[in-house]
C-alpha cells in the first residue's frame, strides 16, 4: 500500500473518531435534560394522584351550592329561637313532626345522595349518632329533590341507621332556607335552635356541636 493511500485511511479513521466523540458529548449533554423531564413528569403524576384523593374525601367545610324551588311559608331559622316546625314522611312511611321530638336533642341535616360532600361525611354522621344515641339524640336527615325509593336505596347501601326524610318538592329545604348542602341545624331538648352550619363537618366539630345540645 502506498504512502498516500495510508494517509487517506488514517484521515478517515480520525474523522470517524471525531464523529463518535461528538455524539458522546451530545449524549452526555442530553442526560441532565432527560433527568429533568423524568422528575417533572413524576411531580405532575404525584400532584394528580393527590388531587384525585382529595376529590374523593372533601375537606371540612366543603359545600355544594343549591337553588331551592320550593316556597317557604314560615319564618327563617334563627339561633336562639324555636326551630321552624314541620311535618314530613320518612323513607319507611312514618309521619314525623319536628316538635314531637321536644325533650330530645335533634340534629337536623340537609343533603342529597348526589352531593359528594354529603356522601363523604355520612359515615362520620353515623358514627357520631351512635356515640350520642344513648343520650337521646335524634338525627333527621333530609334529602332534597329525592323521592323515598332513591333515599331508601342509598341509605341501605351505605348503612344509615338514623331517620331519613325525602324532600322531593324541596318544601322542607325552602322552609330552612337551604343555600348549600350539607347544612346542619343543632336543636336542643327545648326545641330551640342552638347552632347551624353550612358545609361538611369533621368529627371533632360534630362532637362539639352535639355536646352543646346533648351534654
Amino acid at each position: 500500500m502506498d504512502a498516500s493511500r495510508e494517509l487517506e485511511m488514517d484521515a478517515t479513521r480520525l474523522q470517524d473518531l471525531a464523529t463518535d466523540s461528538g455524539a458522546g458529548r451530545r449524549a452526555a449533554r442530553a442526560i441532565p435534560t432527560l433527568l429533568i423531564l423524568v422528575v417533572t413528569a413524576a411531580v405532575i403524576l404525584a400532584a394528580a394522584f393527590l388531587s384525585d384523593r382529595g376529590s374523593s374525601a372533601p375537606a371540612s367545610g366543603s359545600v355544594t351550592a343549591v337553588s331551592v324551588s320550593g316556597t317557604a311559608s314560615g319564618a327563617a331559622p334563627v339561633v336562639g329561637r324555636p326551630a321552624p316546625d314541620f311535618t314530613a314522611t320518612t323513607t319507611d312511611g312514618r309521619q314525623v313532626r319536628l316538635s314531637d321530638y321536644v325533650g330530645h336533642p335533634v340534629w337536623l341535616t340537609f343533603g342529597a345522595s348526589w352531593c359528594q360532600a354529603c356522601r363523604a361525611e355520612n359515615p362520620d354522621v353515623e358514627a357520631a349518632y351512635r356515640s350520642f344515641e344513648a343520650r337521646g339524640l335524634v338525627v333527621l336527615q333530609v334529602y332534597m329533590s329525592e323521592d323515598a325509593a332513591s333515599v331508601r336505596d342509598y341509605a341501605g347501601r351505605v348503612g344509615i341507621s338514623y331517620v331519613t326524610v325525602p324532600d322531593p318538592d324541596e318544601r322542607l329545604s325552602a322552609e330552612y332556607r337551604i343555600l348549600g348542602i350539607p347544612s346542619h341545624f343543632f336543636i336542643d331538648a327545648s326545641g330551640k335552635l342552638a347552632g347551624m352550619k353550612i358545609g361538611s363537618l369533621d368529627p371533632p366539630s360534630m362532637r362539639a356541636a352535639l355536646q352543646a345540645i346533648a351534654g
